[in-house]
């Protein structure tokens, strides 16, 4: 962790002032921009914001990207560059947004989601905000960190794969959120193995330490449905929105991805569902070890109860005891708590206590 700003540092202060609100996920910030058309392709990595801004030609889209929104100068002169308002400016900054499209004025539109990223090493899901805002003929995007689902849209643009290069931004806007989701079905799958692996070990040898894997599950799935729920209702506000920017070729792809983000959400309840199951499953494990545990301590203690008894009468220190003075009472007497022993050991068996 490099770093945490909290919202308590806003109170007071006017609306749209660039505070970055959340974790610093990165030491630096750095911008990207790629510009094509259907002929021609360009891209530059880690470059200044004056290069990024530079000889952007109005016939072919521009997508700018930066990684690591804690630099607000970075924000601030995009924003003013490209016309951007205040508020919208101070959304990019505070991670705490939930999914959402906001339209204005037809100038531009701001989309807000949410990028999974799945920790093999750690077995949970970590969550990174992307804010993207698609003009005429540019689409800037911001994420919290280096590093994205992106990779197959950027060779696909280099390529000219599909209809990438030949369709407009609303189409690119469209490409990288269908790449987020499509995301959501990896992570989804590698939660699938992984609860059937907690599901066996459940029904193996339940530890405390699976109690803390299913714990972690269960939040993980919290959080997937948070950053999905609100997601499903802004990709149907765009593909139902009437923005000139969004054409009619677009709205059937966003449509085929709002049913992708239903699939998604039926998933994630299902395996709450699951998660649920195998909760109530690990629980009913271990009240069935202890009670088998208090079962076999239960049976011993009542086989000692007699022999015990036994053992306290000839124990007391009284004189008109004749078996005290008898030969062969010790023998007697262990003969007896053996017999009893073993009668009760039988009983339990035929009753199948044992």
């Amino acid at each position: 962790m490099l770093g945490i700003k909290k919202s308590s540092h806003k109170a007071g202060l006017p609306p749209g002032t660039l505070i970055h609100i959340g974790e610093r996920k990165t030491e630096r910030a750095t911008i990207s921009r790629i510009i094509y058309s259907e002929k021609d392709y360009e891209e530059k990595i880690d470059i200044s914001i004056e290069e990024a801004v530079d000889n952007t030609d109005p016939n072919s889209i521009t997508w700018i990207n930066v990684e690591g929104i804690h630099d607000t100068d970075i924000i601030s002169r995009l924003g003013a560059h490209f016309k951007l308002h205040p508020l919208l400016l101070e959304d990019i900054v505070n991670t705490s947004q939930r999914p959402k499209l906001e339209d204005f004025d037809e100038e531009y539109i701001f989309f807000v989601s949410k990028m999974l990223t799945y920790e093999e090493d750690q077995g949970r899901i970590s969550i990174e905000q992307l804010s993207m805002v698609i003009g005429k003929d540019f689409v800037l995007s911001f994420q919290e960190a280096p590093g994205d689902v992106f990779d197959q849209l950027r060779e696909r643009i280099r390529s000219s794969k599909g209809k990438i290069r030949k369709m407009g931004t609303d189409y690119l806007a469209y490409a990288m959120i269908d790449a987020i989701v499509d995301n959501y079905f990896i992570i989804l799958e590698k939660n699938g193995e992984r609860l059937e692996d907690l599901q066996e070990e459940v029904l193996g040898a339940p530890t405390p330490e699976i109690l803390n894997s299913i714990q972690q599950m269960k939040r993980d799935m919290i959080r997937f449905r948070r950053s999905v729920w609100p997601l499903r209702e802004a990709i149907s506000a765009m593909e139902r929105g009437e923005n000139a920017l969004i054409t009619k070729g677009v709205e059937f792809y966003l449509r085929d991805l709002y049913d992708h983000t239903i699939q998604v959400l039926e998933t994630v309840e299902t395996f709450r569902d699951m998660i649920s199951g195998i909760l109530d499953l690990y629980l009913s494990s271990i009240s069935n070890r202890m009670n088998q545990v208090m079962k076999v301590l239960t049976i011993i203690a009542t086989i000692f109860i007699p022999l015990t008894f036994i053992a306290g009468i000839y124990g007391m220190n009284f004189e008109a005891m004749p078996e005290l003075k008898w030969r062969y009472g010790y023998l007697a007497v262990w003969v007896v708590m053996i017999f009893i022993g073993i009668v009760m050991l039988i009983g339990f068996k035929k009753r199948k206590w044992l």
